[in-house]
């Protein structure tokens, strides 16, 4: 499984990274704004780090996606176009991937959906699946449906799991075979802690100091 990390944040990014088990960053216009920083310059400091960004349009017609689209791959050769799943997106991805220009289909919430991105062209899918659970809805239940139909067919779109909340939500994704999860940085730097490990590092630090002192 891949795992990218979902931020704006460069310094996050380089962080991650340099724990060597990073894949891709996917961003979105509300982290950025929350950074505050300029958006052009943040994409191209993470394609330093990972070989996959995803950059994503804020038109939403198809004319202008397609030039947003356009811009965003001369950026960087690692940059990846992420596109809201409308038709107008779907127009979108078509036409980038007659382009071979690499897309991301942002704002899955159905089996549906998934399909027909996929069949528009897509080169990665993200559904939603901490908003279904806030809706009340099984996200993880969504994966499970998608890889189901994935499994039948030769789609080489790869499901990317996004709205991560919980490490439990990628270990859930990991089993359903899913490909990537894009994780929150705050939910990353809980993946490497657990309370029998930093028990056990106590205990055998303990007793070395013990037989350094004999």
């Amino acid at each position: 499984m891949k795992l990218f990390i979902d931020t704006a944040n460069v310094d996050q990014v380089a962080e991650i990274a340099s724990w060597g088990v990073l894949d891709g960053v996917t961003t979105n216009p509300s982290l950025v704004a929350k950074e505050g920083n300029d958006f052009k310059e943040t994409v191209m400091k993470m394609c330093e780090y990972v070989p996959c960004v995803s950059a994503q349009v804020t038109a939403t017609e198809f004319e202008e996606m397609k030039k947003q689209a356009d811009e965003y791959s001369s950026w960087h050769e690692h940059v990846t176009v992420k596109v809201p799943m409308t038709i107008e997106g779907l127009k979108t991805l078509n036409y980038c991937r007659e382009k071979n220009i690499t897309t991301n289909t942002t704002l899955i919430f159905s089996v549906n959906q998934a399909i027909l991105a996929a069949k528009a062209g897509a080169n990665y899918i993200s559904p939603f699946i901490g908003r279904l659970d806030d809706a009340g809805q099984d996200g993880m239940e969504l994966i499970k449906e998608i890889m189901e139909v994935w499994s039948n067919y030769d789609f080489d779109t790869e499901v990317i799991v996004a709205s991560t909340r919980h490490p439990r939500h990628i270990v859930e994704s990991a089993k359903k075979g899913a490909h990537i999860c894009t994780v929150p940085y705050g939910v990353f730097t809980k993946f490497p802690s657990h309370t029998l490990t930093t028990m056990g590092l106590d205990r055998f630090l303990k007793d070395w100091e013990n037989v350094q002192k004999a």
